[in-house]
């Protein structure tokens, strides 16, 4: 029987060599992506940019892929920008996003000379222009904005509702309660406005239906207090394939018909073109990941159905908890192997729904084999915890048949090392 390969690597060989649970992510698949960007979107039209949202998966060698391709970063937190200043990432090309970011967070981004701060409400808006004066310098902004449109996704990523806990509402009064005050501040330089309709999103229509929102947006600020938008920033959220028929688009289905329509509402409204950044994460790595798993158990409850049982779970791949998320596996020993037993996954830790995937069929499996967990790139290793005071696992990096460590195991040690 054949073994699965991945990246032109032996999944059952990389779990002997490093153990399991195992992270294992495609280098080359990863450039890939980030090159789609370059020659699709950063080449085909001027005066455009793009960053990683790097929430998505953040290592200091993820990074430095990054850095080293020419695409920007979107952060949100203090850690991320720590973790990008340390790995060497140009700060200019830093975005600081975030609904409630902190006073340090913010002294800390204007510190460091981010490129943009993305601002969510009034209290960051003002908290930002205290400390970049303090500084005797001049914070660029972007609006985040909510455009109001359902993306048609689970409502914890979606994101782009008027009710959401992200951006400012159109509101025209509090539109104007943002927009004067910060025309009026020394210390920030408003150039323009943010949006995101969600995440895991296989149609471009909320994206196009949310720049007519905000092109409207631009005209009226235009008209009420002469601001030209320079910059706008059109999220990311483009899904990948998890499960059945779905399958990623590539980037032109999204920034093509965006452009166009962008293009189009400046001219009917007289405005200026803005420059034009786009900030995929899932995108670049999701299908670039794979986690593999040691089978340990195997139970069958008649007429009901069979568990078996793995190494992992909630801990290493919240996702199925969390969102219902659904993956595909396989048998890694036996990855040719006919699919003719239909299982249940389950995690190790103390939890009913620590089911990592419900009613699968796989080849078989029997304790000792190795599961592998395909498209676990994205929001699988950066929402690692160590529940049941489960050690995180390492990651492997992967590169056409050559392969290395990048994040080291946790060890039990590492669990206390922070306790006194």
């Amino acid at each position: 029987m054949a073994h699965l390969s991945f990246d032109g690597c032996d999944a059952v060989a990389l779990a002997k060599e490093y153990g399991t649970p195992l992270y294992v992510v495609s280098e080359r698949m990863i450039r890939g992506r980030l090159r789609e960007i370059r020659d699709d979107f950063l080449g085909r039209y001027p005066n455009t940019g793009a960053l990683y949202a790097s929430k998505a998966l953040q290592t200091l060698d993820i990074l430095r892929i990054v850095a080293s391709e020419g695409v920007g970063l979107d952060v949100v937190s203090g850690g991320e920008l720590f973790a990008a200043s340390k790995a060497g990432f140009p700060m200019d090309r830093v975005y600081f996003h975030g609904n409630s970011k902190t006073d340090a967070e913010i002294r800390m981004a204007v510190e460091y000379g981010v490129g943009r701060v993305v601002v969510d409400n009034l209290h960051e808006l003002e908290t930002l222009n205290r400390a970049a004066t303090a500084l005797g310098r001049r914070a660029k902004i972007l609006f985040r904005v909510a455009p109001g449109v359902d993306s048609h996704t689970h409502e914890y990523i979606s994101t782009g509702r008027l009710d959401s806990k992200f951006g400012i509402p159109l509101d025209r009064r509090v539109r104007d309660a943002y927009v004067g005050a910060a025309l009026g501040m020394e210390g920030v330089e408003l150039l323009g406005f943010h949006f995101h309709v969600g995440s895991q999103l296989l149609s471009n229509e909320s994206h196009l239906k949310a720049i007519g929102v905000v092109c409207s947006l631009m005209a009226e600020v235009k008209a009420d207090y002469g601001f030209e938008t320079a910059e706008l920033n059109l999220g990311g959220g483009y899904g990948v394939h998890y499960h059945g028929d779905e399958r990623a688009k590539p980037l032109s289905y999204f920034v093509d018909p965006m452009m166009a329509e962008l293009s189009a509402a400046c001219a009917a409204a007289n405005l200026r073109l803005p420059r034009v950044v786009v900030e995929p994460g899932r995108w670049v790595v999701g299908e670039a990941g794979i986690t593999l798993y040691t089978v340990g158990s195997k139970k069958a409850i008649p007429d009901v159905k069979t568990y078996i049982g793995v190494d992992g779970g909630l801990p290493d791949n919240p996702r199925p908890a969390l969102y219902g998320a659904v993956y595909e596996a396989s048998v890694a020993d036996r990855h040719d192997a006919p699919r003719d037993e239909v299982v249940t996954v389950a995690g190790k830790c103390c939890e009913s729904g620590d089911i990592l995937i419900r009613d699968v069929a796989l080849q078989s499996p029997e304790p000792g084999d190795v599961l592998a967990v395909f498209t676990t790139g994205a929001y699988n290793h950066s929402m690692a915890s160590n529940y049941n005071r489960l050690p995180r696992p390492a990651m492997v990096l992967t590169d056409s048949g050559e392969h290395r460590l990048s994040v080291r195991r946790e060890t039990f040690e590492d669990l206390i090392a922070r306790e006194l």
